[in-house]
């Protein structure tokens, strides 16, 4: 299953828009925000998935009948870039358990590209239903690669998968070694630079966000 934001006319498409945008980029807290924002528009989306039961609810004049969550999901993410996008998941899911995974690109002289993981930090996910949210789905190869680890570990019972922006290559990717996976996506562009940036995508999510590594 695929989610298109772009597809669809909700003011999430703004937000889309604004992290685009190379003059409102300038202004790191507003695309944290709008990131943020995302977070918690793709949250409510998932949500309209998930599973509840009937329940009562005391107010000062009666009982109200209202409705449960039958079980909070996992809300997973791969630093630094995907940290506000996963902040505003959080504000929806305000009891879920959170997993923090690191990975990076290691350049070759060669011109090829691989990825490595360096830090995992989770609940036991045995079981649970999984959202790993990452802004950028560029080739998808740190996607899968964290997506695996988690699912090689623990028998996860449902995995979604959140990107603001994804490039066709990385959507193949993830869709060919990551079938059963849900994935609900801000917008799809079909290139990449041959240093495997989206274009036109939005540049660093990451560096947008929290200033320029070095």
């Amino acid at each position: 299953m695929i989610f298109d934001l772009s597809k669809t006319s909700s003011i999430a498409n703004v937000f889309i828009s604004e992290i685009r945008d190379e003059h409102i980029q300038k202004d790191a807290m507003r695309f944290r925000t709008n990131m943020e924002r995302l977070g918690e528009f793709f949250a409510l989306e998932i949500s309209k998935t998930l599973s509840y039961s009937p329940a009562e609810t005391q107010t000062p004049l009666g009982v109200a009948k209202t409705l449960s969550l039958t079980e909070q999901p996992v809300l997973a993410t791969i630093t630094r870039a995907g940290i506000p996008m996963h902040s505003g998941m959080l504000r929806i899911f305000d009891r879920a358990e959170c997993a923090f995974l690191a990975a990076y690109r290691k350049a070759h002289k060669s011109g090829s590209l691989e990825i490595a993981l360096e830090y995992v930090s989770t609940p036991d996910l045995t079981d649970k239903i999984v959202i790993m949210a990452d802004p950028m789905l560029a080739t998808g190869m740190s996607m899968v690669l964290c997506c695996k680890e988690l699912m090689g570990r623990y028998k996860i019972k449902a995995l979604h998968i959140v990107s603001a922006i994804a490039s066709t290559e990385g959507l193949r990717h993830v869709r060919a070694n990551l079938p059963k996976a849900k994935l609900w996506l801000g917008a799809i562009d079909e290139e990449m630079t041959s240093k495997s940036y989206i274009v036109p995508g939005l540049g660093d999510a990451g560096d947008l966000a929290y200033g320029t590594k070095i």
